[in-house]
């Protein structure tokens, strides 16, 4: 079954567009900080729709609706019908359909062709403006992992400090106080003296 039966190429093309907007939309509600990433996704997806297109045209060759029904239909004549010598013309009526039925695909295909070429370039077009974006968004990127990694580093030395801290809060917990050693008749901590 075809989905796609009542579409025509005008559909077909508002179609791609469609698709290349609500995948846009979608991108940027999921990843609002990286408004890039949603245009390449959307320019790419757009380009995605019109191959797909351009595809589905192609299997679809014979269909009038590229435009093939503008041309007006041949219809061959009947001459089996023809008194007399009907009966040895019936043969000149198959070959005189098949040839009215070659011309009619013909005029499908001539009129298809163009249709998918059209959906076969904007997919080009399109993957010609993926090439920036894409660039675009790694320069981002690498701006946003150095960013990250400043932050990291920043974490990390803000952790050592507070280590460090830790460290000197339990070296003065733990002094020895009054001449023993820490720990030896107490429990574990001598009291601290407040002078």
């Amino acid at each position: 079954m075809d989905i796609l039966s009542g579409v025509n190429s005008e559909w077909l093309k508002n179609l791609t567009w469609i698709a290349a907007v609500v995948a846009g939309l979608l991108l940027v509600l999921w990843r609002y900080r990286r408004p890039d990433l949603a245009a390449l996704g959307a320019v790419l997806v757009f380009a995605a729709a019109n191959i797909a297109a351009g595809v589905y045209v192609l299997f679809h060759l014979g269909d009038g609706r590229w435009g093939g029904d503008a041309h007006e239909r041949l219809v061959a004549p009947t001459l089996g019908g023809t008194p007399m010598i009907g009966q040895f013309l019936k043969p000149v009526d198959g070959l005189l359909s098949g040839l009215a039925d070659g011309v009619n695909e013909f005029n499908d295909v001539q009129a298809a062709l163009p249709v998918a070429a059209g959906f076969l370039a904007s997919a080009g077009w399109a993957f010609a403006i993926a090439v920036p974006l894409c660039i675009a968004s790694l320069v981002v990127s690498f701006f946003v992992a150095q960013r990250r990694k400043a932050e990291f580093l920043r974490v990390t030395r803000q952790v050592q400090d507070l280590s460090a801290e830790v460290a000197e809060l339990k070296r003065l917990v733990g002094a020895p106080v009054g001449g023993r050693a820490a720990g030896a008749d107490d429990g574990g901590f001598a009291p601290a003296v407040v002078r």
